[in-house]
């Protein structure tokens, strides 16, 4: 039982907690891509198809819902802090 206690102190909680959110990313995006990607096909049926040239599918997941809330946003993470140090009033 000492050796399970190795592991289980408090310091190494956010190492934990870092790995858990990579492995969850990694995961989110494997999902997504095998559901809702048009170059990845899955079934038997669909692989025999072969390349299909539908525009619209493609178009429709590179725009996702993601892209589309961030496109009109300025590319900053606190805009408040930086306008902050970067204004001279």
């Amino acid at each position: 039982m000492a050796s399970a206690n190795r592991w289980l102190k408090p310091e190494v909680y956010p190492l934990f907690a870092s790995v858990g959110v990579a492995v969850g990313i990694c995961a989110m995006q494997l999902v997504r891509n095998i559901t809702t990607n048009p170059e990845v096909r899955v079934t038997k049926e669909n692989r025999a198809a072969g390349v299909l040239i539908n525009f619209e599918e493609g178009e429709k997941y590179a725009e996702h819902g993601l892209r589309k809330f961030v496109r009109n946003r300025q590319p900053q993470i606190m805009p408040s802090v930086n306008n902050f140090f970067s204004d001279p009033k």
